[in-house]
């Protein structure tokens, strides 16, 4: 815990790291207090306030059926983060253990698991998620689980890495000298030094996942049209670019901010955690 503190601490010292610590901070804060902080429903509709630009009453203006777009937006940073937190979770639930046993066990069964990634990794992201959607159908939590199963291979592959790395060390082979069981090594000798990479790798990935969902939506795969979710908020603002552009601009805006600030954050917490990476590059 104090090195996660430390760590996080040396982090925000940085100036991209620090901005990128705000931005996050500030959409956790709005997510959290999304009620206390707005004064409209996002989901009731003003019809005498249709596409009415930003003033006292509507400090980002409303949309084609009279809503506030704060609120919106707002609210929003609920659906949005958590659909990045819960992709990113699945990415790593299943990557990080495929990576490990992949990496440690080598052979034919590494062998048949990184030519399945290879597969995967082969389709371009957006059409992957695409296709597990037609599949399962369209709706938030489908969403969720085809942006986490398009991120799989990025955890595997760097878990798989760290792995080969790591089980040829002196302090490993000693762990294998003294008896220990494969399971052990892995989970207590190796799947430690391989957090470091995970955690840089998740804070950048929640960022692309929330972009990922933000474009699906886009398409009409995500959930309902009224949902405040940022893409659905996109595709319904599209057709009023020229007309009413502060429509398409408030959840644009929310999408580009959070998206760099997991970035800027993430970036810097790579350099705190792999220093020789940064001389390196």
């Amino acid at each position: 815990m104090k090195r996660a503190f430390y760590v996080v601490r040396k982090t925000a010292r940085s100036i991209s790291g620090g901005v990128g610590l705000i931005v996050i901070v500030s959409f956790l804060l709005c997510a959290l207090f999304a009620g206390a902080l707005t004064s409209h429903d996002p989901y009731v509709q003003d019809a005498e306030a249709q596409t009415v630009s930003p003033n006292r009453a509507h400090i980002l203006g409303t949309d084609d059926l009279g809503r506030d777009l704060f609120s919106r937006v707002v609210h929003g940073s609920r659906i949005s983060l958590k659909i990045g937190i819960i992709s990113v979770a699945i990415a790593i639930l299943i990557g990080v253990p495929v990576g490990l046993v992949s990496g440690y066990s080598g052979g034919r069964l590494d062998m048949v698991v990184m030519r399945f990634i290879d597969i995967l990794m082969a389709f371009p992201g957006i059409l992957l998620a695409i296709i597990i959607m037609a599949m399962l159908g369209p709706s938030l939590t489908n969403m969720m689980i085809a942006v986490g199963i398009v991120n799989i291979p990025q955890y595997a592959r760097q878990v798989r890495a760290s792995v080969l790395d790591i089980k040829e060390l002196e302090f490993v082979l000693a762990s294998r000298a003294v008896g220990a069981t494969n399971t052990r090594i892995l989970l207590r000798t190796i799947f430690p030094n391989t957090i470091s990479p995970i955690l840089v790798l998740a804070t950048l990935g929640i960022g692309t996942a929330i972009l990922e969902a933000a474009g699906l939506s886009f398409l009409g795969l995500g959930g309902q049209p009224a949902m405040p979710e940022w893409g659905n908020m996109l595709r319904s603002a599209r057709e009023h670019l020229r007309s009413s552009p502060w429509i398409p601009l408030a959840p644009g805006v929310a999408i580009s901010l959070v998206v760099l600030g997991f970035n800027l954050f993430g970036d810097a917490l790579r350099d705190v955690i792999d220093p020789k990476g940064r001389r390196r590059e």
